[in-house]
């Protein structure tokens, strides 16, 4: 593989709404996006809206690396890097179908004092601590110290916002459990909104830009990418291992995927009925399903509102809303679902018409 020089439960009170989206996670494919830029702190502006819920490819993230090393013919998990395999046996499987979801919805773009030392891979979520292993085996991307080149950050949902980028200090440990002390200051990139490649929620829709690597790097290091977006306090963490050998983006540690086609994460599904109307507005419940043949952390639904109307007020789940476009995500405490268990949430709309559908778009995430 080549980097291209790329309880408690709820009753109403927020407002927010689900948006219907079947998913399946495409094969693997590394897309070319973010890249560097000088090693001192720099601001790149570009047109366009950062539309995202996903992880570094390019250079690739431990979650997206090990994802691509276990994947089988069948779908299954089965790692055969040792540092993977590790991973698995501290957390399980279902974070590997799941390697677009390392995230922190209270995160508000924070890191130091925030996420644990020890836990930067994990961003502190449980759900990923077998990513926090040090390890000198985890896959590696090759590079060449101050060499411009492209990063990719995989786009699985559609969200605006930043990518800051941090590279860990000279004379960096990869077995050592890995701390904020050990992590340059300031991120030697940081990229406002960048433009939106390909559909969302496949494997090839990414961000893109490129950038310079920092200059008189040498030996393994991390790249610590943390994507905070704007409509809400959601942040995504990542650790991407590299070592600078004078490579050109060549992928090691990870097994030939073989071909299966169109390996599938996890699937659901999402019902709505309306359970009560009025003169001028409606309420709704939306019940989301995992259909899937694995367990999943979090589920995405989005839908477009009838003309004219608006969410008043929405529960048991996150909303963010694009004029009459509704995208929901799940509360932090009813995102995780075995296959077959059910999920629901609920919202009250102002406006006249009421709304006919019986079925919403629905996708892991």
């Amino acid at each position: 593989m080549i980097l291209t020089s790329t309880p408690g439960a709820p009753t109403p009170p927020p407002r927010r709404l689900t948006l219907p989206t079947r998913a399946r996670a495409l094969f693997l494919v590394l897309i070319s996006l973010v890249a560097t830029i000088p090693a001192v702190a720099l601001v790149m502006s570009t047109g366009g809206r950062a539309e995202a819920h996903g992880t570094p490819m390019k250079p690739g993230s431990r979650t997206f690396l090990c994802w691509q090393d276990g994947l089988t013919d069948t779908g299954e998990i089965k790692p055969v890097n040792p540092a993977c395999r590790a991973a698995q046996q501290v957390s399980g499987t279902t974070p590997f179908y799941n390697w677009f979801s390392v995230l922190r919805s209270d995160g508000a773009g924070r890191t130091r004092g925030f996420v644990p030392d020890g836990e930067l891979c994990s961003g502190g979520n449980t759900n990923f601590t077998g990513f926090n292993t040090p390890s000198g085996d985890w896959p590696l991307t090759h590079l060449t110290s101050g060499a411009t080149v492209d990063f990719s950050y995989n786009a699985w949902a559609a969200h605006p916002g930043w990518f800051h980028v941090y590279i860990t200090k000279d004379g960096f440990d990869p077995t050592r459990t890995l701390t904020w002390d050990d992590m340059e200051e300031q991120p030697f990139l940081s990229v406002d909104h960048p433009p939106l490649n390909g559909s969302p929620g496949t494997v090839e829709a990414n961000y893109s830009w490129s950038g310079k690597l920092p200059d008189d790097k040498s030996g393994r290091h991390i790249i610590y990418m943390v994507w905070q977006r704007s409509d809400s306090a959601e942040t995504f963490y990542s650790c991407s291992d590299v070592v600078f050998d004078g490579g050109n983006g060549e992928v090691t540690g990870v097994k030939e995927p073989g071909n299966p086609t169109d390996p599938v994460p996890g699937e659901c599904s999402a019902t709505r009925r309306t359970t009560g109307t009025w003169s001028g507005g409606y309420q709704s419940e939306v019940t989301v399903t995992n259909t899937g043949d694995v367990p999943m952390l979090g589920w995405m639904v989005d839908w477009t509102l009838p003309a004219g109307q608006k969410v008043d007020s929405l529960w048991s789940g996150n909303a963010t809303y694009n004029g009459q476009d509704v995208m929901v995500h799940n509360a932090d405490w009813n995102g995780s679902l075995s296959p077959g268990q059910s999920a629901s949430f609920g919202y009250v709309v102002t406006g006249s018409g009421g709304d006919s559908a019986t079925t919403l778009p629905c996708r892991v995430g």
